[in-house]
C-alpha cells in the first residue's frame, strides 16, 4: 500500500511542476530556476509543514556559511555532521519531533528530504571551495536544493551540473529527443502497472521472512528467490528515477540516468542502485582519494572511506555494517585480481588467446562476481538469516550439483552481455569514426 500512496503523492506534485515548468520555459526561459525554487518551496511547505521547511533551511544556511571559508575539510566535516544529526539516534528523532501532524509516508519524505539535502549542500559547498574567486550565492543554492522532481529521491546532480544546465538560456531540444521522452513515459507506465502488480498477487518480499517455508524450498527456487528480490528492488528504483528523470528532461536537464540492470551487473565497480549517489560518492570520495586508481593503497583507503560515507547515508545498523564490509571487500578484490593478471606473464599470455577466449575466462570470473553481488546484497533488502540460509544452500548443501548448474546458467548469461557489451562498444566507435569525418 506505501507504494500505492508513494505514487500518488508523487504524481500529484510532479503533475503540477510539469504544468508550472512548462509555463515557465515558454513564458521567462531565463528565469525558470527561480520559478521551479518557488514551486519546490510551496510545495514543501504544503506537504510537510513551516517546521520542516524552517529545518531544511537552517541546514542550507550552516552548509552556506561553511562554503565561505573555502576549506574542502572543513566542508566534509560540517555536511557530514549535518548528515550524521538525521541518521545517529538521538538526534534523529529530536529533529523529527519538530514536525507536527502525522501521514503514512511522513517519515519517508522527512528523511528523504533532510539527507538529500545534505548531500547536494556538499556538493555545492565543495564546488564553491573550487571556484576561482568568490563563491555561488546563497540563491544559487536555494535554487539548485528546491528543484522539486529531486528534492525528496533524488537523484542527485552535482552542483556544477545543474547550475550550468539551469542558466542555459537558449533551450533546445535535440533530434527526436520528444520522441524518446514520450516513449519513456509510457515504459515508465507500464512499469509502475509491473510493480503494483508484483507487489499485489507475488510474495518475493514477504516469502524470506518466512525462514520454514524457505527451507522447504528446491536450491534452484530458493536462488531464483533471491535474484527475483534484487529485480524487484531494480525496477522500484528504475521506475522512480524514470519518472522523474523524464519530468527532468522536460525542463531541459539532463539527469543521472536509471540504474543499470541487475541481470547485467557482474562487475563491482558497476553496482550501484542510485546513479547520482555513486556519481556524488565518486566525485567527491573515490577519486578524489584513489586519483589514478592505479595505487592499491590509496585504491583501498578510497574504497574504505566511500563505503564509510555509504553507511553512515544508509544509516548505521548491524546490517549495514555487514553489506558495506562485503561489498567494499568484493571491490578491493576485483582490484587485486585485475592488477594480478595485469602482471607481466599474465598480460602476454592473455594476449596469445583469442578474443572469444578471453571473454570466456572473463565471463567465468564473472559469473562468480554475479553471484557474489547478489548474495551481498540481499543482506540489505532481506535479512542476514536469509542471506546466510542462501549461501549455506547454494555453496556448501547443493555442491555440486546445483552450485555448478547455476554457476554454468550464469556463466552463459554474462557470456551474452559481454558479448551485447562489445557489439555496443563498436557502434559507439562507428558513431564517432562517423562524427570525425562530417
Amino acid at each position: 500500500m506505501w507504494f500505492t500512496s508513494f505514487r500518488n503523492i508523487i504524481i500529484f506534485a510532479l503533475s503540477g511542476h510539469v504544468l508550472f515548468g512548462k509555463i515557465c520555459s515558454m513564458t521567462v526561459p531565463q528565469h525558470r530556476a527561480v520559478m521551479y525554487m518557488i514551486y519546490g518551496l510551496l510545495a514543501v511547505l504544503a506537504s510537510m509543514g513551516l517546521v520542516y521547511l524552517m529545518i531544511i533551511l537552517s541546514h542550507c544556511l550552516l552548509l552556506y556559511s561553511v562554503a565561505l571559508a573555502k576549506q574542502k575539510w572543513l566542508c566534509y566535516v560540517a555536511g557530514l555532521c549535518c548528515l550524521a544529526s538525521f541518521k545517529v539516534e538521538p538526534f534523529g528523532s529530536w529533529q523529527s519531533g519538530f514536525v507536527t501532524g502525522a501521514f503514512d509516508l511522513q517519515d519517508v519524505l522527512f528523511y528523504g528530504g533532510c539527507t538529500f539535502t545534505i548531500v547536494r549542500c556538499m556538493s555545492f559547498a565543495l564546488e564553491s571551495s573550487d571556484k576561482e574567486e568568490g563563491i555561488f550565492s546563497i540563491f544559487d543554492l536555494l535554487k539548485y536544493n528546491f528543484y522539486l522532481p529531486f528534492f525528496f529521491f533524488g537523484p542527485v546532480m552535482t552542483f556544477d551540473q545543474f547550475h550550468a544546465q539551469v542558466s542555459t538560456r537558449e533551450l533546445r531540444r535535440k533530434d527526436d529527443e520528444m520522441k524518446s521522452i514520450r516513449v519513456n513515459a509510457l515504459l515508465h507506465v507500464g512499469a509502475i502497472v509491473a510493480v503494483d502488480i508484483f507487489f499485489h498477487f507475488f510474495y518475493i518480499l514477504t516469502l524470506p521472512s518466512d525462514l520454514k517455508f524457505v527451507n522447504r524450498l528446491s536450491d534452484w527456487s530458493l536462488a531464483g528467490l533471491a535474484y527475483s528480490n534484487l529485480v524487484y528492488d531494480w525496477v522500484k528504483a528504475a521506475v522512480m528515477f524514470g519518472v522523474i528523470n523524464t519530468i527532468a528532461r522536460l525542463d531541459h536537464l539532463e539527469p543521472p540516468q536509471p540504474p543499470k540492470c541487475i541481470t547485467m551487473l557482474y562487475i563491482f565497480a558497476e553496482t550501484h542502485f542510485d546513479r547520482g549517489i555513486n556519481d556524488w560518492l565518486c566525485k567527491y570520495v573515490y577519486d578524489h582519494i584513489g586519483e589514478n586508481h592505479d595505487n592499491i593503497l590509496k585504491e583501498l583507503v578510497a574504497s574504505i572511506t566511500t563505503f564509510a560515507i555509504t553507511t553512515l547515508w544508509l544509516g548505521p545498523c548491524q546490517v549495514v555494517y555487514i553489506w558495506s564490509l562485503v561489498n567494499c571487500f568484493g571491490l578491493n578484490f576485483e582490484l587485486w585480481v585485475q592488477k594480478f593478471f595485469q602482471l607481466g606473464p599474465f598480460a602476454k599470455l592473455e594476449a596469445k588467446l583469442s578474443g572469444a577466449m578471453s571473454r570466456r575466462i572473463r565471463a567465468a570470473f564473472g559469473a562468480v562476481n554475479f553471484w557474489a553481488i547478489v548474495l551481498y546484497n540481499i543482506l540489505a533488502l532481506n535479512s542476514l538469516e536469509f542471506a546466510l540460509l542462501v549461501t549455506k544452500r547454494l555453496l556448501v548443501m547443493g555442491f555440486p550439483e546445483s552450485t555448478l548448474s547455476i554457476w554454468f546458467i550464469t556463466y552463459c548469461g554474462v557470456q551474452l552481455i559481454k558479448e551485447r557489451e562489445r557489439i555496443l562498444a563498436l557502434q559507439e566507435e562507428q558513431k564517432g569514426d562517423k562524427a570525425k569525418l562530417e
